[in-house]
């Protein structure tokens, strides 16, 4: 008994010892930590020498793969449960063969960001565990195969965004990646625990299947370019987690907002290009989160709801191209309060009246678009605290002046349209300071003088140049001027031209990116 004791005492000891030893309990921590299993770590190995990239460089076959870049392993199997290669430039196909498939204890997947041209492999369904898939942006095409639809653990699944191919001839875009009517179905009915679906750029051809309403822990929604139809199922609006919702560019989607309720975490509402109808409902100012809201070219009538006010988080409001009635400025007089805004487009819904001085309120703005409305007088001088601005665009409207030379402070902009409009005097040189311009849109005005090309010459990144239209007396340059990313030149409204004007057309015809180069003069 009393060696019993000894022993014990001792063992005592020593705990109490490697407690106050924080090096020593890290040490024997590790090693009791399991290593990664033989075969899992082969199966890795092999996978590296198909794509070999800078993320599997610590890969090395003397070191345990649980502590390899990407890896992550289960503490106490030691099994790889989690494969994360997202954006590591992969570049091939992936097929069934793949060694990775041997990983039959993952639970997360990531793959995103790289260049698989080729099918997503079926044996993806063999991987039961998966809680975790994200295929996305990495060139995927044809079928989704039916065999995804078994991973019933999964609450994220991400095959969003494989581009599309632009179709020229029907001016649409084709998508690489399909999924059946009947596999959307079978997704909603199988994967009752999703939390994240991201479906954008899927082609489906489908309806939104009303049992997808029953997913009732469903936290993001992305549906965006599907090419679905039919009517939208308001009651996926009422979804109690929900809190992004887009379902964009699908024009042949039709559906109503419903009446929201106060308790709805709703914060991003993406509508845009589809034929959703009916009126604004007035409830959505009790979003208590919503900061974005996209409406643009739908078809919703009646008015703006006043109670958008009400939005204290509001970022983002894009209501544009929809058949409101007539507005007066003054009536969305809220929208100038909205400090936090950083996006606000406001074209082609009908709006008339003076652009008010409390736009300057609005300095955290990035983008304005007021385009084709019905806006008269001059730019108010109090713009010119919206210095974040990126994309100014007051095109197709009444405004009239001057381009005030506080413009020139703006050198964020990367885009600037004051196109059809009333604007006189002459386009100020000054305007070069503007280095970051992209796009450049000036026709259709009262310009005049002379136009010295000389100026653009800073406007490296310019693409889109155009001046056609307005009364100026010529346009002059050196042989020297080159905007190497030019698409469009528009000239046509310049009367008269020097012998090295034609010179630049003519270098500017060696690009074959430019799309258009006017220089005809129109009559007035």
């Amino acid at each position: 008994m009393a060696c019993s004791s000894c022993f014990y005492m001792f063992i005592h000891f020593l705990f109490l010892y490697l407690s106050s030893q924080p090096i020593g309990v890290h040490n024997l921590y590790l090693s009791m930590k399991p290593l990664c299993l033989e075969d899992e770590k082969s199966a890795l190995l092999q996978f590296k020498e198909r794509y070999d990239i800078a993320k599997t460089l610590s890969w090395k076959i003397s070191q345990d793969c649980c502590s390899w870049e990407g890896i992550e392993c289960d503490e106490n199997t030691g099994h790889v449960i989690v494969l994360n290669l997202g954006s590591s430039s992969l570049y091939g196909s992936i097929d069934n063969n793949s060694t990775l498939f041997q990983l039959t204890h993952l639970e997360k997947l990531i793959l995103s960001d790289n260049h698989f041209y080729s099918q997503i492999p079926s044996r993806v369904g063999d991987l039961s565990r998966l809680t975790h898939l994200d295929l996305s942006a990495s060139v995927y095409s044809g079928q989704v195969p039916t065999e995804i639809f078994k991973l019933t653990r999964l609450v994220y699944l991400n095959l969003c965004c494989n581009p599309s191919l632009y179709d020229p001839y029907h001016y649409n875009f084709i998508n690489l990646l399909e999924m059946k009517a009947l596999g959307l179905r079978s997704l909603v009915q199988n994967m009752t625990s999703l939390e994240e679906l991201h479906l954008g750029f899927v082609n489906m051809s489908s309806q939104v299947p009303n049992t997808l309403a029953n997913l009732s822990s469903l936290r993001s929604l992305d549906m965006d370019w599907c090419d679905l139809h039919g009517e939208f199922p308001s009651a996926i609006f009422h979804l109690p987690k929900l809190r992004y919702l887009g379902v964009g560019d699908n024009s042949a989607l039709t559906g109503r907002l419903p009446n929201f309720n106060s308790s709805s975490p709703l914060e991003e509402l993406r509508l845009q290009a589809t034929s959703f109808s009916g009126e604004l409902p007035s409830s959505i100012g009790i979003l208590p989160s919503l900061s974005y809201l996209d409406v643009t070219q739908c078809k919703f009538s009646g008015s703006i709801p006043a109670s958008l006010a009400n939005l204290s988080n509001l970022k983002d409001l894009s209501v544009s191209a929809n058949p409101f009635t007539t507005l007066s400025i003054s009536s969305i007089s809220w929208v100038w309060k909205k400090k936090k805004l950083t996006n606000l487009a406001l074209e082609m819904i009908n709006l008339y009246g003076e652009i008010p001085p409390s736009i300057g309120n609005l300095s955290q703005l990035h983008k304005l678009s007021l385009n084709d409305n019905q806006l008269s007088s001059a730019i108010p001088s109090q713009l010119m605290n919206l210095t974040q601005l990126t994309i100014l665009d007051l095109g197709r409207n009444q405004l009239s002046g001057s381009i005030p030379s506080w413009l020139m402070n703006m050198t964020q902009l990367v885009e600037l349209d004051l196109a059809v409009n009333k604007f006189q005097g002459e386009i100020p040189s000054s305007i070069s300071q503007l280095q970051n311009l992209m796009f450049l849109r000036l026709f259709e005005n009262n310009f005049n003088g002379t136009i010295e090309l000389d100026n653009f010459h800073k406007y490296r990144q310019l693409q889109v140049l155009q001046l056609s239209y307005n009364r100026l007396s010529g346009c002059t340059s050196s042989a020297n001027l080159i905007l190497p990313r030019l698409l469009a030149l528009g000239l046509a409204s310049c009367k008269s031209y020097s012998s090295s004007t034609f010179s630049l057309r003519t270098r500017f015809m060696q690009f074959k990116r430019v799309s258009s180069i006017l220089t005809k003069p129109r009559g007035y």
